[in-house]
């Protein structure tokens, strides 16, 4: 069985103040965009079923420790309530790691719904997103996969009722890891939370207002550190984007067109999706 998990984008992240417990109140809209990974899981057809996975990986590295691994922490997750026979897992990457746009996240709940799917294990959505919190605070989104609106820790989310359908999407992923916990670390909080100024209310407005308004608020301390990163943005405004923006802590850029453009090469080469969106 075959699965095809998908990245996100964040139209505008807000960093509000820190918490007691350490972690910092956000808000930001999760909008799920075409760039996908590739999952299959196949029943592991072997003599000792003692074995209770095989995992193999192809196309872009997947660069973490197998205990860190998030696909197989889902496998694990899972089995450990269920009777999951010895499973073939093949994943390919296609989603750059460490970029701001979900793709380890995407191939946890992915891996959730594959094995309930194929084992015919019968567990309710709202019980696979109670997993899938249990991997990560992105993953959650991935069960349900629609545009939702994201507060307090980025663990409770909402449905969020926008549509970028027919808006042509850019997304530029430089060579570049951005580090989340230095980007929280140096990220100039708003302190106090003002319900005019929430994402909920701006991103009502049309996208052509959003430069002005729509901001991700570790663009100034990750633009601090890859300068290269702002000119990437700058790029894509130069190319007539009608919105451009980083995509969570970093190092993705994308940029929103009313039409395709026409992009220089030097551009091009960073490119690593272009084409209409489709919700």
């Amino acid at each position: 069985m075959i699965c095809f998990p998908n990245a996100k984008i964040n139209l505008g992240l807000h960093v509000i103040n820190k918490r007691e417990d350490g972690f910092h109140n956000i808000e930001t809209v999760f909008y799920p965009i075409p760039l996908c990974d590739m999952l299959e899981a196949v029943p592991l057809q072997v003599a000792d079923c003692s074995l209770p996975y095989r995992y193999r990986a192809a196309g872009l590295p997947v660069v973490t420790q197998e205990q860190d691994n998030l696909v197989l922490k889902a496998f694990k997750l899972l089995k450990r309530d269920y009777n999951i026979a010895p499973t073939d897992i093949y994943l390919f990457k296609t989603i750059p790691m460490g970029a701001g746009l979900g793709g380890g996240s995407a191939d946890a709940a992915f891996t959730l719904t594959l094995l309930n799917n194929l084992y015919l294990l019968n567990i309710p959505e709202s019980q696979l997103k109670i997993y899938a919190e249990q991997l990560g605070s992105d993953c959650a989104f991935f069960i349900d996969n629609k545009p939702s609106y994201l507060y307090g820790k980025g663990h409770e989310l909402e449905p969020y009722a926008i549509s970028l359908k027919g808006w042509y999407l850019v997304l530029i992923a430089p060579e570049v890891h951005s580090n989340t916990a230095i980007a929280y670390s140096q990220v100039r909080r708003r302190e106090v939370f003002d319900e005019n100024l929430s994402l909920k209310n701006l991103l009502n407005l049309p996208v052509s207002q959003w430069k002005e308004t729509i901001f991700n608020d570790f663009e100034k301390s990750v633009f601090a550190v890859y300068p290269q990163l702002a000119e990437f943005k700058n790029a894509l405004y130069n190319t007539g984007a009608t919105y451009a923006s980083m995509s969570g802590s970093g190092s993705t850029i994308f940029g929103l067109y009313a039409a395709e453009p026409k992009l220089p090469d030097n551009l091009l080469r960073m490119v690593v999706y272009s084409g209409y969106l489709g919700i």
